[in-house]
């Protein structure tokens, strides 16, 4: 929304139209008209490009692109075949494959409904994001576990915030459990990821194929039993291993504000594994469970592929232990994590299973 907000704002100013701060912005689908402030606005050539500055204000609860200054510059493309080019600057996430600006649909239809009226038939448009922190940011995100690189990615699906450790992220993904279990088709399979990159994944490996694929934000726990309580028969955890090894320990929120403990975690399994006292050091020193896991890959690559197969099995064993503490369902559950590179899965003992009765092969 900052980023459509901006760059209305700098088209106003391209075309020489009063330059409105506080942008109405319409919304995809005619849904309704959403206002959102716009800080700066000037010209960078007359006539030519403009350029706009938003600064993202994400709302009540704890979200890292508070305060984010969003940079927009719009300018005329010499073709009009597209009429308008999205394309990544500095600090926008882009696909590691290809190199294309990451940006969802939901983002780019936002932008076309309130630019298009700016833009005459036969000419082109070309818009520049540029996010100033987005590439230190994204370091603090699990973005390149999903193939996308250089910064933050602009994945928005509607216009409000969903914080994903909210009550209401719950309730929206509960409602959506609930809608999707009584649809005819519905044959009792169903694969969970957290987030929007998590689903394109999952699409992406093809899992829509088997059964409708969810995303739960961080309340994994309650997303399990309410699955078993809707009847889901079949379950698949799909996640990035350093989000997923919290489920290891029997964290079941896995917002970062709320809970961690991950490196530890690992280094308990490392333990049960019996690794020598110094790779026992060298991971519990590690900067985070991706830093580890590749040095240990790096020095022992059976020793690190022991400990990712022990870290799947260990979800899994949590996953049973915590919803027989809610009721006794015939429910199973495989989990199967992957790191940044997603060239490497691994399934835990059910996750083996499922993957082989619904023709998935990773």
């Amino acid at each position: 929304m900052w980023v459509a907000a901006a760059a209305r704002a700098a088209m106003q100013c391209l075309v020489g139209e009063p330059v409105v701060l506080n942008q109405q912005l319409f919304q995809p689908g005619g849904d309704p008209v959403q206002t959102v402030p716009v800080r700066s606005v000037s010209l960078l050539e007359s006539g030519v490009q403009a350029l706009a500055i938003s600064v993202c204000d994400p709302g009540p609860g704890l979200d890292l692109t508070r305060g984010l200054e969003v940079w927009v510059r719009v300018a005329w493309a010499p073709t009009d075949d597209p009429w308008l080019n999205v394309i990544p600057g500095a600090g926008v996430g882009r696909f590691a494959e290809g190199g294309g600006i990451c940006l969802s649909t939901f983002a780019r239809e936002l932008l076309e409904q309130n630019l298009r009226p700016f833009v005459p038939k036969g000419r082109g448009l070309v818009v520049e994001v540029v996010l100033p922190r987005g590439r230190e940011l994204a370091q603090r995100t699990s973005n390149a576990a999903f193939g996308v690189v250089e910064g933050l990615a602009l994945i928005g699906t509607q216009a409000e915030v969903q914080i994903s450790a909210s009550p209401d992220q719950l309730q929206s993904s509960l409602d959506r459990l609930r809608a999707l279990v009584v649809e005819p088709d519905f044959a009792g399979r169903l694969t969970l990821v957290i987030g929007e990159n998590g689903f394109h994944l999952a699409q992406q490996l093809g899992f829509g194929s088997s059964g409708p694929v969810l995303k739960t934000g961080n309340w994994i726990g309650p997303m399990l039993v309410a699955a078993a309580e809707a009847g889901v028969e079949e379950l698949v955890l799909l996640g990035y291993q350093g989000k997923l090894v919290k489920l290891a320990g029997g964290i079941f929120h896995t917002h970062h504000h709320l809970a961690d403990g991950r490196l530890e975690v690992l280094v308990a399994l490392a333990v049960d594994l019996a690794f020598p006292l110094d790779l026992l050091q060298s991971l519990g020193q590690a900067a985070s469970v991706e830093a580890a896991l590749e040095d240990l890959q790096a020095r022992e690559p059976r020793q690190a592929e022991a400990l990712r197969q022990a870290m799947a099995a260990a979800v899994e064993a949590r996953v049973r232990a915590y919803l027989q503490r809610y009721g006794d369902w015939a429910l199973q559950v495989g989990a199967v994590l992957f790191d940044r590179s997603r060239q490497r899965r691994w399934p835990g003992p059910v996750g083996q299973v499922l993957l082989a009765d619904w023709g998935r092969s990773l």
